[in-house]
Formats: C-alpha cells, structure tokens, sequence
C-alpha cells in the first residue's frame, strides 16, 4: 500500500531529555489511498537518505523501512540511460 505524506513534525518529548542513544524521529501524517489517514514515528534519517518530503508518495517494505515511490523510477532510469 502507498501512501502520501501531508505533514512532517519533528517529536514532541515535552521538557524531557532525550535518552542517550536515541534516533532521532518525527512524527509523519500519512494519507493511504483510500483517504484513511495515519500517524507514525520514523527515523529522520530515512526521510533525509531517500529524500522523502510532504506530498510524496511513499511505501513501506516488509521489514517497515519507508521508501520514496519515485526513488525507485528514478533508479531504474538512470540504470537505463546510464548503466548500458
């Protein structure tokens, strides 16, 4: 199932530390294409590597790692123009 992103939100600890060792995450409004929206927490990290920003498509494998819709189009026409 893909989703869109609408909205990225760092997390909210209040006045608390973060723990040490902790990943930093944010908060991300999902909307699936049926209109059933979502909330969850992902590492900044994985949206900073596949560039992934409000209004993307987005999809999660099985092992729950979030992925952009186009990364993979974009992969796929570089290997084809460049990669011969």
């Amino acid at each position: 199932m893909k989703y869109i992103v609408k909205k990225i939100q760092e997390a909210d600890f209040g006045c608390e530390e973060r723990p040490e060792g902790y990943t930093p995450q944010v908060v991300i409004r999902l909307r699936d294409e049926a209109g059933h929206e979502i909330e969850m927490e992902v590492a900044d990290a994985d949206l900073y590597a596949n560039d992934i920003n409000e209004a993307d498509w987005v999809y999660f494998d099985k092992d729950n790692q979030i992925y952009k819709e186009v990364h993979l189009i974009n992969e796929f026409l570089f290997d084809k123009k460049f990669k011969k």
